[in-house]
Formats: C-alpha cells, structure tokens, sequence
C-alpha cells in the first residue's frame, strides 16, 4: 500500500499532458510533499530537470522530466515540551489520532518554537518513532489543523506509515468531516461548494476563492437549525488552506467566531463562543498495515456544546 514515491531517494517525475505550472506547486500535488519542503529541497538543489537546478517560482510544462532527491531524515533539534499533554483517541504501531484542543499550533513557526502539537510528540515518543518524509521540522506530520481549529489529526509512527497516508490523502481516501457553526439559515439541507481557491490578491495573508487558484470542494449537510445559525457537517473533498472558512464564507455562511473570514455578528459569534466554531469531527482511512478501516470520532469540547445548548434554548 506504500507508495515509493514519498519515500527518501531520488524519484523521475515526468509532467503528464494538462499539467504544469509553477514546479514547487506541481512537485507538491504530485508528490503529497509539503509545498515548504518541496521549496526547501529545490533551494539546497536536490530539484533539476535536464541537468539543471530549479528556482521554486519556475514553470514546467508537459513533458519535463524532473528529478527529485528526497534525503534521508536528519535528528531533530527540537525541544520536547511533557507539559503538553496529549488527547489520544487512536494509536496503533504506525498510526496516532490526536483530539488536538483550539489555540495548540501543530508545527514550529516564527513565534512557535518549542509549544506546538511537535514538541509534545517529541515528549510523548523518543524522538526516533515518528516519519520523516515530510521534513525533520515536522515529524509525523501528515496533515495540519489551524491554531483555532479543534478535533481530529493524524500523525505517522514511521516512513512507511507516513507514506501511505500521505498517498491516501492525495488520491483523496481520507474522509474528514468537520462539524461548524455558520452565520445564517443555510437553504439546501444538502449540497456542494465548488470554487478554486488561492492566494487572496489583494490581503496576501488570506486565501480567497479566484479564478486561478486551485480546484476546491466542500461537501455539506444540515445538522441542526437555529435562530440565525446552523449547525452545519462538512465533507472536506480538497485540503486546502482554510479551504472551509473561505468557502463558507464564499456562500454568505461564514464560520461563527471567525477573526480572519467573519465580519461583524458573525464575527462575534451567538453568546458565550470565545473561539472559531470549528472542529474536525470524524476521520476514515486506510490502516497502512493491515489494510482495514479506521474510524475515529472526537466529540465537541464542552465551551462549543455550551453555545449550542444556548441556541436550542432560545429555539425552545
């Protein structure tokens, strides 16, 4: 079920018809590597075609050849912080399901150098049981949760491990459905946002839906209704960056509590929400080694189900 590509080695990537585009974005989308390493290991040249280095903002067009050399993990320089303590939901020998709490960041970042989701890994393995083909910043690391966001998160034991969900992820086997509160009576009980999603032009910080950014989809249904809000579950179909905050925020329905995407009431929130009324709710993947279904579950914290219990009474 792994798949070689991810692996440490150097790889041919050959650009089929239709594709192209800037290479640190194609080697990415066809890798299942973080766009960051992707960026890193062009820099330190282990990118070329016919020969030659890459700059990470250079166009290939159907039919290059590439080839990348993914180098072995290196020992980490990373602080483990005990302190953080971990809410484990799944853990098996290749895989760790985490119930990650709003406010913890999942990997070092200006600011965030020794309180992420990473040092409290490092604290809870020895520092040698967790994948590295994503970058030795991001051990285990196969996806990411923003800050604000609450729930589910997947993390890799080993390489192999690591590939295969990172494969997984690509070829879109990965269900993850998230629960969130949105501004507004949504209409369709039912339905599916679809709009590309890229850099926002004119706020570089955001993301917004543009016409030349990449094909997104959101999948929805109506879970509870209540005066000016609704409960929504969302099928994240792509993994973009902020992919649902942007696309609820696209269809007039933006997050409750969201700083970034939300305007005024919606903004603020129903009373008693302090945070973004998002959490990833459930996960269904593949097991790497025994090739049976997992499903995880993580249930609302308890300040969100207090907000919906606060609605229902006004309903009542």
């Amino acid at each position: 079920m792994v798949d070689p590509s991810y692996a440490p080695g150097v790889r041919v990537l050959r650009v089929p018809d239709g594709a192209g585009g800037r290479v640190d974005r194609y080697v990415a989308d066809a890798t299942g590597l973080s766009r960051s390493y992707v960026q890193k290991l062009i820099s330190d040249g282990r990118l070329t075609r016919d020969g030659g280095t890459l700059r990470a903002n250079a166009f290939v067009n159907a039919g290059s050849e590439l080839r990348l050399d993914v180098p072995e993990a290196v020992a980490l320089e990373l602080v483990p912080a005990p302190e953080i303590v971990l809410s484990v939901v799944y853990e098996d020998e290749d895989l760790l399901i985490i119930d990650k709490p709003a406010g913890l960041v999942v990997h070092p970042a200006p600011g965030h150098s020794d309180d992420t989701l990473v040092n409290a890994l490092l604290a809870h393995g020895d520092g040698s049981t967790w994948g590295g083909i994503a970058g030795v910043q991001r051990p285990g690391i196969v996806h990411r949760l923003d800050r604000d966001t609450s729930g589910l998160l997947m993390v890799a034991r080993n390489d192999r491990a690591q590939a295969s969900i990172m494969a997984q992820l690509k070829a879109r086997r990965v269900k993850k459905t998230y629960l969130a509160l949105v501004q507004g009576s949504v209409g369709a009980a039912v339905g599916r946002i679809e709009a590309p999603i890229g850099r926002d032009p004119k706020h570089r910080t955001r993301m917004a839906v543009v016409a030349d950014g990449r094909a997104s989809v959101t999948g929805y249904r109506v879970r509870e209704r209540f005066d000016d809000w609704t409960l929504l579950e969302l099928d994240l179909v792509t993994g973009r960056t902020h992919q649902i905050r942007v696309h609820l925020e696209a269809i007039k329905h933006p997050v409750a509590g969201d700083p970034v995407y939300g305007t005024g009431t919606s903004r603020r929130g129903p009373a008693g929400l302090d945070r973004l009324f998002l959490h990833a709710w459930r996960l269904e993947l593949t097991s790497p080694t025994s090739g049976q279904l997992i499903r995880a579950t993580a249930q609302l914290p308890a300040s969100l189900e207090s907000v919906l219990e606060g609605l229902r009474a006004v309903v009542r």
